[in-house]
């Protein structure tokens, strides 16, 4: 079973090498487009990142709680323990 941990510490590693983003600047409670100041094509390349590493489906239009980090990593958790 994954833990948080390591979905954290792996979509840390998507963001900064998608986007080119501080590591620094990612926590759990970091909002993807207050603090990353992502657009919409930024979100949707993570997305589509993310889907692709961990074989999973996000709807970003109705899926709720996926403006942070931790709300993406909790997302990624419950999506892969199926």
């Amino acid at each position: 079973m994954t833990t948080q941990a390591e979905v954290f510490n792996q979509l840390k590693e998507i963001l900064v090498d998608q986007l080119d983003v501080d590591v620094d600047k990612i926590t759990l409670a970091t909002n993807f487009k207050n603090d990353l100041e992502l657009d919409s094509l930024d979100v949707f390349e993570v997305i589509d990142h993310i889907e692709d590493t961990y074989d999973i489906e996000i709807d970003a239009d109705t899926d709720s709680g996926l403006e942070t980090v931790g709300g993406l990593v909790d997302y990624i958790l419950k999506a892969t323990a199926k």
